[in-house]
């Protein structure tokens, strides 16, 4: 059996094209193709079959893929403990993070990793929920948030950590009628103009069940991704919005006040392959970022 083509199946499986395997591995679609032609040679099954333009892994093609994961993370096992026995871990961790979470985790994290001989490299993506699932196959770390739960929507096949709870209170200029009150329901701000985040965003979730619980709808004036400029606005105006606790700043015409009868908590979490999981690194890594998260959550929620 060969190895190579359990991981080709597991490639197809987690990136969904053809095109999108061979993006990734340096190859051409038709090499990709040929491969997989390869593959289903040896094993002597149908592993694609046509879907729309594209292919799709057949019921022996997902059970392959499934055992290429297998395969993947037992390596990666034996290099971890290959790792340790040399001394610790060290190389190149990626992380890939929304930039509200990563505000709070990203330099507490160098400063925990000083010293050590891992080297951290960041990006930041400002995506809807169920889009944070396919970075994790060019990341070693992706951190993701999610209103549901620890697991964001599309994660079924990655390994899960959470790493915080986080509150996403209401936002607002630090003259504004409400801020007399030390914390707001639905009934109080569903007459409020706000500021929104794009649909398919966990903040915006809050909203729909003021919407919900009120059996109203919701004046949204905008739609914007941008925490810093959002602050900016609500600071300068009679519009609320949606913010997260930990980061968000009270010292610049801010005032922030819980909801007390919406669930308006945020799970934030490391989603991971899982064999990228099983990395000596990466775990080093992990146990960095959950300290971090767990000071300041304890800072900020007592």
């Amino acid at each position: 059996m060969d190895t190579r083509h359990l991981e080709l199946l597991r490639e197809l499986a987690e990136r969904g094209s053809v095109t999108a395997v061979a993006q990734a591995t340096f190859r051409t679609p038709s090499a990709v193709s040929q491969q997989l032609k390869a593959a289903q040679r040896e094993f002597g099954m149908r592993l694609v079959e046509p879907s729309g333009r594209g292919l799709r892994l057949t019921e022996a093609g997902r059970l392959l893929a499934d055992g290429g994961a297998s395969v993947a993370a037992a390596i990666e096992r034996v290099q971890a403990e290959w790792d340790a026995f040399r001394g610790g871990p060290a190389g190149t961790v990626t992380i890939a993070a929304l930039p509200s979470a990563a505000t709070f985790l990203f330099a507490g994290a160098i400063r925990e990793l000083a010293g050590s001989a891992i080297t951290l490299r960041f990006s930041d993506f400002d995506i809807a929920e169920a889009e944070f699932a396919g970075l994790a196959a060019d990341s070693d770390i992706v951190i993701a948030h999610s209103l549901a739960g620890p697991r964001p929507a599309g994660t079924e096949r990655l390994t899960v950590v959470s790493l915080a709870r986080e509150p996403l209170d209401v936002a607002m200029a630090a003259d504004h009628p409400l801020t007399v009150r030390p914390a707001l329901t639905a009934a109080d701000v569903v007459d409020a103009e706000w500021i929104g985040v794009p649909e398919g965003f966990p903040f915006d979730s809050v909203l729909r069940a003021i919407e919900q619980a009120t059996s109203a709808e919701l004046r949204i004036a905008q739609r914007l991704r941008d925490n810093r400029l959002i602050e900016s606005l609500v600071a300068s105006g009679r519009q609320l919005a949606i913010l997260p606790r930990f980061t968000t700043p009270t010292d610049c015409g801010l005032v922030l006040r819980p909801l007390t009868d919406i669930p308006s908590t945020r799970h934030v979490s490391a989603i991971m392959r899982p064999d990228k999981a099983e990395r000596l690194s990466v775990q080093r890594v992990l146990g960095a970022l959950l300290a971090v998260a767990a000071d300041v959550q304890t800072r900020h929620t007592g």
